[in-house]
């Protein structure tokens, strides 16, 4: 289950990603199928860790039901990730050597005879075939059946104030299968809820910022408020537009034409196209062509009221305009999941690669690292490896809690943002000035203080920790060939072994500095109507990003960038990349804001408060590649690097 970036908690300030139900305890990665001396083969990592000898509470009742997918390996797994490694790096031979959707199916993909055996041993085992794609087979059935089947036994265990099923040994398949599948999800329960058809609810109630703005950094201050930092500070600006964003990301008459952005997230926002429309015609941005902005949806969503469906149709929103903003002219597929559940995310990143629906994937949701199961785990990554070889590049938003460590109480990173086939997009404070001219920026990290009774002072100046740019080092995945001889060792060992680290870039995200979204919203009189709001959140920087690199795309003459991370680090330490830190100008860097008590009007009263810039957690921004911005933030000229390449 994954939480969306930023939307309705990014608005009002607040910690910026929901507590989750945890999928499972298990930090190790799925290995491939290992052949046991019993004569099956052991999918590593389907225990999870939190099934414990002290945690068993017994055997779960075989008539007890299990609905589980059984995910496919292909006819070359190892030779899909070596593939996928070349014709995303800059140095190999075979770079921008991509496949069709066709090609990458005929030569990676499940065979008929793979599917078919697999098929035949879960219905000899008892279970039934509910559904299947290229990619997995889904089956249900009770435990006696699926015990039967992955040769291992379902026991319950406690994990926390819950008690889940769980195998209490590492799942299996008959040897005779050959390496045919690659895991197998849901034997856990942690947690699981019966499907069912809902509908979509309306849009969630209007949200709206008070002000006093500043239409450009600095252009309003807050004279008549305290002092923060010895100095006066600006009011926060009302939220920046594309034309701002264009051109402190070095845009120039680029506009993304000819190139192809897929956005997921969960469920769909009813209102999107004319929303989108408006937004586009009020600020500025070019009008959207005919079959410019398309949506691919399922026939029936589910969980809607424990995803909070309503607060999804927020992020699409952000996305759609926030791309379309930076890359105008760019055509953007949505694809809608029917929940905020992994299989059906999972699914929506298939249909964009089995069908190549784009060559740029923006995606702004996930959760921490410790949720991660290691059959899931190779799940995603099989995706994203067979979307490197088409010439897909996948970027995802790298969280919103900063080190982790005030919303969960440990120090980790977010996924899918750690796969090390994905680009993890991490946030700054963006500073445009006056004639859209770009100031500086520096690392996401906000803390926050609320003004005084008296209104002379700022109470604890400066203030508690709300919110920042994801990042740090993760636990599980080894150290990608790309980040060698960039990331400082003190950050890819701060684990003991030699990880990945994210982010590996950045863009605008801070709330605070954020970026103005249009979108129809629920009135308190029970009505909807176009409104507008001030939105952040690495949901932000993710599609801006995304928009970058259509630009970019446009500029090679259209011919895909692919899994970005190789070309990203090959330009390392050029002038390409603004090299964000924490303290870009002298001083301490801050912002006054004036909300709405009631995020509606000023009938219940105004909150007056003042947010800190570059205050990540224990996370920091410093010179060269850090765990808040990764390599910097696109400048000018990094756009037009990719024309000679």
């Amino acid at each position: 289950m994954r939480s969306i970036r930023g939307a309705r908690r990014t608005r009002a300030g607040l910690s910026l990603a929901a507590t989750l139900p945890l999928l499972a305890g298990a930090i190790a990665l799925a290995a491939p199928a290992a052949q046991a001396d019993t004569g099956r083969a052991t999918l590593s990592g389907t225990k999870p860790l939190w099934a414990t000898g002290t945690a068993d509470k017994g055997a779960t009742a075989d008539g007890n039901k299990v609905n589980a997918r059984v995910y496919l390996a292909g006819k070359d797994a190892a030779g899909l990730a070596a593939y996928a490694k070349a014709v995303s790096d800059p140095s190999s031979a075979a770079y921008g050597k991509y496949l069709s959707a066709t090609q990458a199916k005929a030569r990676f993909g499940a065979t008929k005879a793979q599917i078919s055996e697999v098929t035949k041993w879960l219905e000899s085992s008892g279970l039934t075939v509910t559904g299947s794609s290229e990619h997995y087979i889904s089956v249900s059935g009770d435990v006696a059946a699926a015990e039967k089947a992955f040769g291992t036994q379902l026991h319950n265990y406690t994990k926390g104030k819950h008690t889940y099923r769980a195998p209490s040994g590492a799942a299996s398949v008959p040897g005779s299968l050959d390496g045919a599948v690659l895991t197998v999800t849901g034997l856990d329960s942690a947690p699981h809820k019966t499907d069912h058809q809902d509908e979509l609810p309306p849009p969630d109630a209007v949200f709206r910022n008070s002000g006093p703005f500043s239409s450009y950094f600095g252009s309003n201050v807050a004279k008549t408020l305290p002092s923060a930092g010895g100095k006066k500070v600006p009011y926060a600006v009302k939220g920046y537009t594309g034309k701002q964003l264009r051109s402190a990301y070095g845009a120039g008459k680029a506009t993304g034409k000819g190139v192809r952005v897929a956005i997921t997230d969960a469920y769909a926002s009813p209102t999107i196209a004319q929303d989108a429309e408006k937004y586009a015609g009020k600020h500025g941005d070019a009008a959207y062509g005919d079959g410019q902005l398309n949506q691919i949806l399922p026939s029936a969503y589910t969980k809607t009221e424990e995803c909070g469906a309503a607060g999804w149709y927020g992020e699409e929103t952000l996305d759609v305009e926030a791309v379309h903003a930076v890359a105008p002219k760019a055509d953007i597929t949505y694809v809608g999941a029917a929940s905020c559940y992994d299989d059906d995310l999972l699914d929506s990143l298939s249909k964009v690669v089995d069908k190549h629906l784009a060559d740029i994937v923006s995606n702004s949701w996930g959760d921490i690292e410790a949720n991660q199961t290691p059959q899931l785990a190779a799940a995603y990554d099989q995706v994203f490896q067979l979307g490197a070889i088409e010439g897909i590049g996948f970027y995802f938003s790298s969280g919103d809690n900063g080190d982790e460590v005030a919303n969960t109480g440990v120090k980790q990173v977010d996924t899918p943002a750690n796969s090390a086939w994905v680009t993890a997009v991490g946030g700054t404070s963006l500073a445009v000035g006056k004639g859209d001219k770009y100031q500086w920026e520096t690392g996401w990290g906000t803390l926050k203080s609320n003004l005084s009774a008296n209104g002379k002072s700022w109470t604890d100046y400066p203030g508690a920790y709300t919110s920042g740019a994801g990042g740090g080092t993760s636990k599980t995945v080894a150290q990608p060939f790309y980040q060698k001889g960039v990331v400082p060792n003190t950050l890819a060992r701060a684990n003991g072994g030699l990880n990945r680290v994210v982010p590996d870039i950045s863009a605008i995200a801070d709330p605070n500095t954020g970026f103005l979204v249009g979108q129809t919203q629920t009135l308190p009189d029970g009505s909807q109507a176009y409104d507008e709001y001030r939105i952040g959140g690495t949901s932000l920087a993710a599609p801006v990003i995304a928009g970058v690199q259509a630009l970019a795309q446009q500029q090679r003459g259209g011919r895909a960038i692919g899994f970005a991370n190789p070309a990203i680090y090959d330009r390392y330490g050029s002038k390409v990349y603004h090299d964000v830190t924490d303290h870009p100008v002298k001083g301490d860097l801050a912002v006054a804001r004036v909300d709405f008590a009631n995020s509606v009007d000023a009938s219940e009263g105004l909150l007056t408060s003042v947010r800190s810039l570059g205050d990540d957690a224990s996370l920091k921004a410093v010179r060269g590649y850090d765990d808040v911005t990764g390599v910097g933030s696109p400048a000018p000229g990094y756009i037009s690097s990719y024309t000679r390449r």
